[in-house]
């Protein structure tokens, strides 16, 4: 019978990658570019920059998504809040550029519906 060796494994956090989020103001209008992915790892990082936004009390916001290869649904969350608590302000938000994945799951949900541009 071969020798058992035991298994041992380190559990190391990874680090987050923020999603690419560059802010342009002109004005009253704010322009959000996303870049890569809003996902469960990047979207934690990002809270910061949308959470400006609102504070800010920015109106009215575009989101352009065309950059955006993936999100999930901390990403979707993080959309769809930002959409709440600008439109709670009396703002308003919308996005454009949606393609690929962003815009099958924007269409799943009938989010495109609500946010389009």
């Amino acid at each position: 019978m071969p020798a058992t060796r035991p298994i041992s494994f380190e559990l190391v956090p990874v680090a987050s990658r923020p999603a690419g989020l560059r802010r342009e103001d002109t004005g009253m209008e704010t322009l959000l570019r996303l870049e890569g992915a809003l996902d469960a790892l990047s979207t934690p990082a990002s809270r910061a920059a949308l959470d400006a936004l609102v504070n800010d009390r920015r109106s009215p916001v575009l989101i352009d998504m065309s950059a955006l290869h993936s999100i999930d649904s901390s990403g979707v969350g993080a959309v769809v809040s930002l959409y709440k608590r600008v439109v709670a302000q009396g703002g308003k938000l919308s996005v454009r550029g949606l393609r690929g994945q962003p815009l099958a799951i924007f269409q799943l949900l009938r989010l495109d519906r609500v946010l389009a541009a």
